[in-house]
């Protein structure tokens, strides 16, 4: 078997195991790689060549890649918009809320809630935190 096919393969396995691991992004940039070595076979370098290709490629990917990738994936509250932008915040409770329904106060809007935990029963003037939104409706945590 040709080396360019079996850094071909090993970059297609490292990027599903990066597709089955969401939120690591390690295996990612080490694909990266395989596939720089694979090039690197396929114009004929030897073994030794495409071995220091592959961890360079990795090293560098990894150093380059994934810090910015990392920065995406934790977006901060203040750039979120729309209903994500009100997961963390805090709310009144208005009508009596639990897993049924109920109404609470967000930042001087009136959304339907639930109770986010099924057995929880919140009055009103509970203070509460928004824990998810689903739809048009609040899931709220006291």
């Amino acid at each position: 078997m040709p080396a360019w096919l079996i850094w071909a393969l090993a970059a297609v396995l490292l990027t599903v195991g990066e597709i089955l691991t969401p939120g690591m992004f390690f295996l990612g940039p080490v694909a990266l790689a395989a596939v720089a070595a694979g090039v690197a076979a396929a114009v004929g370098l030897g073994v030794v060549v495409q071995l220091l290709v592959f961890i360079a490629g990795s090293l560098t990917s990894l150093l380059f890649l994934r810090p910015i990738a990392r920065r995406h994936l934790r977006m901060p509250a203040a750039i979120r918009t729309g209903a994500a932008a009100l997961e963390g915040a805090k709310a009144v409770v208005v009508q009596r809320v639990d897993a049924n329904g109920g109404r609470v106060r967000i930042g001087g809007e009136e959304w339907s809630a639930r109770a986010y935990m099924e057995d929880q029963v919140l009055e009103p003037g509970a203070r509460v935190e928004v824990v998810k939104i689903e739809g048009a409706t609040a899931l709220v945590y006291e």
